[in-house]
């Protein structure tokens, strides 16, 4: 009894101290087995990209509104009333075509009446010529004084001036009459006509008749910060970009389509809004269906230049720092990963353009970027961008859907 008292505790503790041992074996067993788990996994797969330079058009998309190419208020040069409209509203007119017809009652008297006038002066001027030569005779035989003589040349001279303004003032009647009908001095689209027949009005008033806008081809007036374009001459001074050709212009309109043709830019101005600090660019567009019409809301798309030796990444490749630098995922000789910084200069589309930190041949990691770290050692694939599922595919799922969900219930 007593031995047993004794050995007991001893006991006790031989158990505690065994099961503690294969506790501790058994845990290093199970670290042994998922390193060597850990070393015969096969390294993580990566899709890339190879990269390859191209020369790549460095684009800006800048707000914009259509503007006519020409626009003519048309005024009445001359007083009457409205006899005849000789346009329809909205139509379009040549220039030169009539479109209003006033009474040319007034004007047509005014003419006859600078008619008579001429005519009475140069009876006048008839009768006078004939007394000069007559006193030229006289005077050469001392029949009349020279100071006779010197009055009738002075009479046909004063006669002639009076021919002269006479003239002018039937030319001046007939134009008066001519604008009694009044004509289109340009091209175009014609608006609203804000007076009827019946209608008196009178010359240069401020109220125009009609308004007609010439729009093909059309302006789009585009505003451009003035940051954006010391960054782009600065481009130029450096030779990083090439713009030796005219700068093409693509238009996105409001329902988000793309006018099917490109515009080529006309003119910037000269000076800075000082309220907006932009500078207005205007490009020039032919519209021979009149699609764009003035005032329209548009989004310009600029080729400022073309960028030799660039490379297109992906977004999706580049990440960036708390500090705003680029960085890409690339997968080097030796199949691991290594992290770059890179220099971009504006997208293209869904890519970044990538003018430095990039060589010929480098494999940017483009899927699985966020399964790696550097200097982890990968195996990398050519990258397969996933293709949206077709429409036609969805009912196909949801018809296979069907039965598993109605299996679901039934159990």
């Amino acid at each position: 009894m007593m031995s047993a008292k004794f050995w007991a505790p001893a006991l006790t503790a031989c158990a505690l101290a065994t099961s503690i041992a294969l506790v501790g074996c058994s845990k290093d067993q199970k670290d042994a087995k998922q390193a060597a788990a850990a070393q015969q996994m096969p390294p993580t797969e990566v899709g890339v990209i190879v990269a390859q330079p191209q020369s790549v058009e460095q684009t800006v998309e800048l707000s914009g509104r259509t503007s006519a190419f020409e626009i003519s208020e048309v005024r009445p040069q001359t007083s009457g009333v409205i006899l005849k409209r000789l346009f329809v509203e909205g139509s379009y007119v040549h220039e030169g075509q009539a479109l209003y017809q006033l009474d040319a009652r007034t004007n047509n008297a005014d003419l006859e009446n600078a008619k008579a006038t001429l005519n009475r002066q140069l009876a006048n001027l008839s009768m006078l010529r004939v007394t000069e030569n007559r006193y030229r005779q006289l005077v050469s035989s001392n029949a009349i004084s020279k100071q006779e003589y010197d009055n009738a040349v002075t009479q046909v001279k004063l006669a002639e001036a009076d021919v002269t303004s006479s003239r002018a003032q039937v030319k001046n009647a007939e134009i008066n009459l001519g604008y009694s009908t009044i004509r289109a001095p340009i091209s175009g689209q014609t608006n609203r006509s804000t007076v009827t027949v019946g209608a008196l009005v009178t010359a240069n008033q401020a109220d125009p008749l009609v308004t007609i806008q010439r729009l093909n081809p059309i302006y789009v007036d585009i505003n451009q910060s003035s940051a954006e374009l010391l960054r782009l001459r600065k481009q130029l001074q450096q030779g990083s970009i090439d713009n030796s050709s005219n700068p093409t212009v693509k238009l996105k309109l409001e329902d988000g389509s793309y006018y099917p043709v490109e515009g080529r830019l006309a003119f910037s101005n000269a000076s800075v809004n000082q309220d907006t600090g932009t500078i207005l660019l205007r490009a020039t567009f032919n519209n021979p269906q009149s699609e764009l019409l003035p005032g329209m809301f548009v989004n310009a798309q600029i080729v400022q230049g073309v960028i030799p030796n660039a490379y297109l990444i992906p977004q999706v490749a580049v990440s960036r720092t708390p500090t705003g630098q680029a960085m890409a995922m690339l997968v080097n000789a030796k199949g691991q990963v290594e992290s770059r910084p890179i220099t971009t200069a504006g997208t293209q589309g869904q890519n970044w353009i990538v003018t430095q930190g990039l060589n010929t041949g480098d494999k940017v990691i483009v899927d699985g970027i966020a399964k790696v770290r550097p200097e982890q050692q990968v195996v990398a694939k050519p990258y397969q961008p996933q293709a949206a599922p077709s429409q036609g595919a969805q009912p196909a799922k949801q018809a296979e859907a069907k039965p598993e969900q109605k299996a679901t219930s039934n159990t």
